[in-house]
C-alpha cells in the first residue's frame, strides 16, 4: 500500500499527525480529514484500510475517557447496532463501489457535513420515546455511508449533537459510535481484500503519527479559539469536498 520512496511515506504521515491533531481539538475528523487527503492520492478502498488502525486507536482512547461509559451505550445501543447493520447489508447487497462513485460519494459527505457546521446547524433534539426507532435508523444510514467512504460522520454526528449532551459526554459519544463503525468497516474490508496482513501492518505504522496529533490538538486546544478553528475546519471541509466533486 506504501509506496517505496521516503517522501510519499512522511507526507502520508503528516496526513495523519494533521488529523490526529484535528481529532484531538475537537473531539472527531480524524477519518474525515485523512481519507479526504489520502483519497487525492490513492483510491478511496485502500485509504480507507490505511486509516482503519490508526482510526481504531485514537477513538477507543475518547470512547473510554468521558463522564458515563455505561450509560452512553446503554442511550445510544441502537445507534450502534444500526452502524453495524448498515455496514454490513451494504456489504452484501450492494455492489462495490468503484473508485470515482466512492470519491464523488466522499466528496459529497465532506461538502455536506461543512455546510452543517459552517452553517452552526442542529438537528432539533428528538422526543425521549423516539430515541432508539430514530438511533437505529440514523446507525443503519451511518453504516451504508460509511461502507461506501469510510466516512463516520454522517448522520451520526449530527444526530449526537442533538441529543442535548455536554461537552465531554458528547465528545466519548463520539469516540464509541465511531469504535463501532471503525469495527465494522474493517470486517468489511477484509472480506473484500482490502485490509490483508499487509494493510494492517502498514495502516499500524500509522498510529504513532496519529496519537501524535492528537496529543498535540488537546494542548492547542488550551490556548486556541476552538470556534474559530470550528469554522476554519468546515470551511475547508467544503473546499476539500467540492474538488473531490469536481475531479
Amino acid at each position: 500500500m506504501f509506496h517505496d520512496s521516503l517522501p510519499d511515506f512522511t507526507a502520508i504521515a503528516l496526513i495523519f499527525l494533521v488529523a490526529g491533531a484535528v481529532k484531538g481539538i475537537l473531539g472527531l475528523g480524524l477519518p474525515t480529514v485523512a481519507l479526504g487527503l489520502l483519497g487525492l492520492v490513492m483510491p478511496v478502498p485502500a485509504a480507507a484500510a490505511l486509516m482503519t488502525v490508526p482510526s481504531l486507536v485514537t477513538n477507543v482512547w475518547q470512547a473510554a475517557v468521558g463522564p458515563g461509559l455505561r450509560a452512553l451505550l446503554a442511550r445510544t445501543a441502537t445507534l450502534q447496532v444500526g452502524i453495524v447493520a448498515g455496514v454490513l447489508a451494504a456489504g452484501v447487497l450492494l455492489p462495490e463501489a468503484r473508485d470515482e462513485f466512492g470519491r464523488r460519494l466522499l466528496g459529497g459527505c465532506l461538502v455536506a457535513y461543512g455546510l452543517l457546521g459552517a452553517m452552526g446547524r442542529r438537528l432539533p433534539p428528538p422526543p425521549p420515546r423516539w430515541e432508539p426507532l430514530l438511533g437505529g435508523l440514523v446507525g443503519a444510514t451511518t453504516g451504508v455511508v460509511t461502507a461506501f467512504t469510510g466516512v463516520f460522520v454522517l448522520p451520526a454526528v449530527p444526530y449526537l449533537q442533538s441529543l442535548g449532551l455536554d461537552k465531554d459526554a458528547l465528545t466519548q459519544a463520539l469516540g464509541i459510535g465511531f469504535t463501532t463503525s471503525t469495527l465494522a468497516l474493517a470486517g468489511l474490508l477484509a472480506t473484500r481484500g482490502h485490509f490483508g496482513v499487509a494493510a494492517s501492518a502498514s495502516s499500524a505504522l500509522m498510529v504513532l503519527p496519529a496519537l501524535a496529533g492528537m496529543w498535540f490538538g488537546q494542548q492547542v486546544r488550551g490556548w486556541m479559539s476552538e470556534a474559530a478553528f470550528r469554522r476554519s475546519f468546515f470551511f475547508g471541509l467544503l473546499a476539500l469536498g467540492d474538488w473531490l466533486l469536481l475531479r
